[in-house]
């Protein structure tokens, strides 16, 4: 899919995410006071298991501060030079 310079989804994320390493994970709160979080891109919803229509999984940074779903990461990875990271069994990057 060749994805526009206008595409609704583009907010400057390149100021933040350009060439970041993320890992598949199941999704965990950045924070204790956090009941969800939001795709970088397209603003779908992540949310612990209970929460009705959000995602369960998806691409996040080591620290599960930022959050996308697959179709965004699909479509912006060569745009974002997005990378992927292994965890190890405790979930700490490799």
């Amino acid at each position: 899919m060749v994805i526009e310079k206008d595409d609704w989804r583009l907010q400057c994320q390149e100021k933040y995410l350009q060439g970041i390493t993320l890992y598949w994970k199941t999704y965990t709160r950045y924070s204790e006071t956090w009941d969800h979080d939001h795709c970088e891109f397209c603003w779908a919803e992540f949310c612990l298991e209970g929460c009705s229509a959000s995602l369960l999984e998806g691409y996040a940074t080591e620290d599960n501060y930022r959050w996308i779903c697959r179709t965004c990461f699909d479509d912006f990875k060569e745009m974002f030079n997005l990378q992927i990271g292994d965890l190890d069994k405790n979930g700490s990057a490799k």
